[in-house]
C-alpha cells in the first residue's frame, strides 16, 4: 500500500523542500541549485582527498563532492553581522517590553537579595524568546526577519535544505543560552564572528554545532 499522501491533502513529504540539494541524474532534477551545477563533472573533495584522507568535517563519513557544490554562494559574514543585530534589536524590545511590565529588571539599586533573582528573570525571559524566535522563524523558511530583509538563509550543510526544528534549536541554544545567562554581547561576538576567519564554509561555532551554513540568496 502506498504511503503517499492523496492528492489534494495538502500535506508535501520532506523530500519536496524547494531548497534541498537532488542529485543530478544527468539533467536536472528540478532543485533551484541544480540549474548551475547538474552538469558538472564531480569534484574533488574538499579536504584533499585522494587516498582517503578527505571527507566530512564531522567525522560521518566521506562526501564524494563538495558539499557547498549546488548551493547559492555563502553569505558575506558583514552581512550576517548586520542581520543579527536587526534580530537582537526586535527581540531585544520584547524583552525589554515584558520584563518591563513585569516588573522584572537587570538590576535593582537598593533591594539588596532580590537584586539576583531579579536578574535571573529577565536572562530567562531573554533566552526563551531568542530561542523561540530563532527556532521557530528558521524551521520554516531558514530565515529570520533580519536574515529575510538582507538576503540570506541557513541551510544544512550536507543537503541545502531547511534545517528541521531539532536541528535550529540546537543552532539556538549554542548562540543565546550564554548571552542571556552569563557573556552577553562578548559571546555573540566569538560565536558569530567565528565565521569571519572559518574556512571554508564561514561557520559561527553555532553552525558547527548544528551543522549549517548561512548562504545568499540574492
Amino acid at each position: 500500500m502506498s504511503t503517499e499522501p492523496p492528492p489534494g491533502s495538502g500535506q508535501q513529504p520532506p523530500e519536496d523542500d524547494p531548497f534541498r540539494k537532488q542529485p543530478p541524474p544527468g539533467q536536472g532534477s528540478g532543485s533551484p541549485y541544480d540549474q548551475s551545477y547538474g552538469n558538472q563533472p564531480p569534484q574533488p573533495p574538499p579536504y584533499g582527498g585522494g587516498g582517503g584522507g578527505g571527507g566530512d568535517p564531522y567525522g560521518g563519513g566521506s562526501y564524494p563532492t563538495d558539499p557547498l557544490a549546488g548551493m547559492p554562494p555563502l553569505a558575506d559574514s558583514g552581512r550576517r553581522t548586520l542581520a543579527r543585530i536587526i534580530d537582537l534589536i526586535l527581540v531585544g524590545i520584547v524583552v525589554w517590553l515584558l520584563t518591563w511590565a513585569f516588573g522584572v529588571h537587570e538590576y535593582d539599586v537598593g533591594s539588596n537579595g532580590a537584586s539576583y533573582a531579579k536578574s535571573l528573570g529577565q536572562s530567562l525571559v531573554a533566552a526563551v524568546l531568542y530561542i523561540g524566535y530563532d527556532t521557530v522563524m528558521m524551521a520554516k523558511s531558514g530565515q529570520t526577519l533580519g536574515k529575510k530583509w538582507l538576503g540570506l538563509r541557513v541551510a544544512n550543510l550536507d543537503n541545502g535544505s531547511t534545517p528541521s526544528v531539532q536541528t535550529n534549536l540546537i543552532r539556538a541554544a549554542v548562540l543565546w543560552i550564554p548571552f542571556a545567562f552569563c557573556c552577553a554581547c562578548i559571546w555573540t561576538a566569538i560565536c558569530g564572528g567565528w565565521s569571519f576567519f572559518d574556512k571554508p564554509y564561514k561557520q559561527g561555532l553555532h553552525d558547527k554545532a548544528a551543522k549549517t551554513v548561512v548562504v545568499s540568496t540574492r
